[in-house]
């Protein structure tokens, strides 16, 4: 009984420890990726490509990432997520490193939209998952830290990108990310873990009880076949459309207005410092006011933030669009994961989350190559960025009609 009493009390529940391995995943993963607007223009240069063209490698390595889940996210429920995000991290620095030896944009596409698209394929959905399972009440809150590691590297790594640029070049940029990618993201990919069970415990730390063993849920098929799935799935494609066009273009766009490279990629860093303000604080607002609820504001706030954008032709304006936008998204990544798990359980939920990424896959591998091809015909992003707020203005109409709908039995409580 002593036993069992040291390891159901321990200092600090290890799930934090599983939170901070993800936070680490995903600093590393999406912030090397969100540093690609700093590698357009030296990429087109070089390549005498168009702004459409090399825009399609961050869209390949985008629908990679996000729609490799449906593979992964399975793998993961039923195999244990460590092995599949270690070799994510492996695949991911050895992906940037090539990229850094490409002597074509085609070997751009392979190296960076294959290495970081499958490393990332690999790592995010598992190690995302994983975290769900070891919490409940706090879920809102330690799913919004894990991926608050996507906005502190999109503070991050996006300026660190432009200091190696400048000394090293973009080919030795890429090495230096990729290097980092390999050694740390392995490191603390070493740190995740399934579930609690193991270590007897129940989530969020409560004392191991043997009648709460077992982690129910729904499975990934009847999941995938219920009303609140599709609509889950038809907002999040609607809404990808728009969501990732910033992250590509706006370091551009803001070039075109006359605003220096070094400056402009501070922009992403300012999305990056609201999106992780959104992760921390509105995923605990929404384990208090309701996920489901939450959710429908998130998709709101991005299409106004991106209408704002639309009005945008100075810094101060543009700042405030980056740091808006930038709150609101980390507030959908961080609450969407949790909002599946409280639907479906979390027996399968890492397989469930993979499926429905796949809508941000297509969203992902459509939009910001899109937004590059109307640039390259009209020499504007006027188009592209109205159209991204239309996409989230219907994703939360979307997510409106659920909530009606909501009143059946099967409601889940938040």
């Amino acid at each position: 009984m002593s036993t069992l009493k040291t390891r159901a009390e321990p200092r600090l529940f290890y799930g934090w420890w599983v939170v901070a391995a993800a936070f680490a995943i995903t600093f590393l993963g999406f912030g090397s990726a969100y540093t690609f607007s700093n590698f357009l223009e030296p990429l087109q240069r070089d390549f005498g490509a168009s702004r459409g063209s090399v825009s399609s490698v961050f869209s390949l390595a985008g629908f990679l990432y996000f729609g490799l889940g449906i593979v992964s996210g399975p793998l993961a429920d039923r195999f244990g997520p460590r092995p599949l995000v270690v070799s994510g991290m492996v695949l991911l620095g050895l992906g940037l490193a090539l990229a850094g030896a490409a002597q074509n944009l085609i070997e751009v596409d392979a190296a960076y939209g294959l290495g970081v698209g499958l490393g990332m394929g690999f790592a995010y959905v598992p190690a995302i998952g994983a975290v769900q399972r070891w919490f409940v009440r706090r879920r809102g809150f330690a799913s919004g830290l894990a991926v608050a590691g996507i906005g502190v590297g999109t503070l991050v790594m996006p300026p660190l990108a432009s200091l190696l640029i400048a000394s090293l070049g973009w080919r030795g940029a890429y090495l230096a990310l990729g290097a980092l990618s390999l050694v740390v993201g392995c490191g603390m990919a070493l740190m995740i873990e399934n579930d609690p069970h193991r270590r007897g415990l129940n989530p969020d730390g409560d004392a191991f009880a043997p009648s709460s063993a077992e982690v129910g849920g729904t499975t990934v098929g009847e999941a995938i076949r219920s009303g609140r799935f599709i609509s889950l799935y038809a907002a999040c494609l609607i809404c990808s459309f728009g969501a990732f066009v910033p992250f590509v273009h706006l370091v551009p766009f803001a070039r075109d207005h006359g605003i220096t490279a070094q400056v402009a990629a501070l922009l992403l860093s300012v999305i990056g410092l609201g999106s992780t303000a959104g992760r921390f604080f509105l995923g605990t607002i929404a384990d208090r006011v309701g996920r489901e609820r939450s959710l429908m504001m998130m998709y709101a706030g991005m299409a106004a933030s991106l209408a704002v954008w639309a009005l945008s032709a100075n810094l101060w304006s543009l700042t405030a669009f980056a740091a808006v936008y930038g709150v609101f998204y980390g507030g959908w990544v961080a609450v969407l994961p949790a909002v599946v798990t409280d639907y479906f359980g979390g027996r399968y939920v890492s397989g469930i989350i993979g499926v429905l990424y796949t809508s941000v896959a297509f969203g992902t591998l459509i939009g910001p190559s899109a937004a590059g091809f109307a640039y390259d015909l009209s020499h504007s992003y006027e188009l592209p960025i109205v159209a991204s707020a239309a996409s989230n203005v219907l994703a939360a109409l979307i997510v409106a009609l659920m909530l009606r709908a909501a009143a059946s039995p099967e409601r889940s409580t938040t």
